[in-house]
C-alpha cells in the first residue's frame, strides 16, 4: 500500500511493539504509559462531529484486509488480519478519511475495504450480520472505484430508507473480477431485502440485465466449510 494509506493505519499498528518496550520501564512510568493509552482508546471510541460539522446518522468505521489467495483462513485469523483505518461522525470526517484512501480499482491482489456502522464488525458472526446476508454484484475490472464511492455515499445518506436494516458494504478486489455488496441485519425480510436491491440498482445505475445475489450468512458459512472440508469453523 502507498504511504498515505499506511499513514492511516499508524494508531493501531504498534500495540505489540509498545507492550514490549513498557516491560523494561520504571513501574511509575508504566502505570502513566497505561493510563495515557488508555485514556488515548477512549478517545478514539468516543467520535463526535467537530464544530459546525454536518453528523451523519450513524457513525461508522473503514476497514481493510489483504490476504495471500489459496491460503486457508479460519475466523480467528481472518479478524486478525482485518485492519481498522479509523472511525468518523460526519460529513467532513468521511471525506477527511476518504481523500486520502487507495482506491479500490488502485489495489492489488485479495484486497478488501469495507465501511461498517461503528461496533459492528466486517464478519458474518458478528451479532448484528448472524441473522442477515448481503447482496453481491460482480464487476468487470475498471468499475469498482466509481460503484464503491456511489454506493458508500448512498449508505451514508441514508438513501435505502429501511431504518436500521444496513450494517455495511464492502468492496472485494480479485484478480478476474471485482465484487460489490451490501450486508443487511435480516434475511428473511422479502421486502426490506427487495427495497435494498431496488436502491442498489438506482445508485450504481446498473444495466437491466445485471445479475445481482442474494446470499444469507449462514449460507455463506455452510459453503465456506463445505470448501474447505471444516466442520465448527467460519472463516473466509
Amino acid at each position: 500500500m502507498n504511504n498515505k494509506f499506511d499513514a492511516l493505519k499508524d494508531d493501531d499498528s504498534g500495540d505489540h511493539d509498545q507492550n514490549e518496550e513498557n516491560s523494561t520501564q520504571k513501574d511509575g512510568e508504566k502505570e502513566k504509559t497505561e493510563r495515557d493509552k488508555n485514556q488515548s482508546s477512549s478517545k478514539r471510541k468516543a467520535v463526535v462531529p467537530g464544530p459546525a460539522e454536518h453528523p451523519l446518522q450513524y457513525n461508522y468505521t473503514f476497514w481493510y484486509s489483504r490476504r495471500t489467495p489459496g491460503r486457508p483462513t479460519s475466523s480467528q485469523s481472518y479478524e486478525q488480519n482485518i485492519k481498522q483505518i479509523g472511525t468518523f461522525a460526519s460529513v467532513e470526517q468521511f471525506w477527511r478519511f476518504y481523500s486520502h484512501m487507495v482506491r479500490p480499482g488502485d489495489l492489488t491482489g485479495h484486497s478488501d475495504f469495507h465501511l461498517f456502522k461503528e461496533g459492528i464488525k466486517p464478519m458474518w458472526e458478528d451479532d448484528a450480520n448472524k441473522n442477515g446476508g448481503k447482496w453481491i454484484i460482480r464487476l468487470r475490472k475498471g468499475l469498482a472505484s466509481r460503484c464503491w464511492e456511489n454506493l458508500i455515499l448512498a449508505m451514508l445518506g441514508e438513501q435505502f430508507m429501511v431504518g436500521e436494516e444496513i450494517c455495511g458494504a464492502v468492496v472485494s478486489v480479485r484478480f478476474q473480477e471485482d465484487i460489490i455488496s451490501i450486508w443487511n441485519k435480516t434475511a428473511s425480510d422479502q421486502a426490506t431485502t427487495a427495497r435494498i436491491r431496488d436502491t442498489l440498482r438506482r445508485v450504481l445505475n446498473l444495466p437491466p440485465n445485471t445479475i445481482m445475489e442474494y446470499k444469507t450468512h449462514t449460507d455463506s458459512i455452510k459453503a465456506w466449510e463445505e470448501f474447505h472440508g471444516l466442520v465448527n469453523s467460519s472463516g473466509r
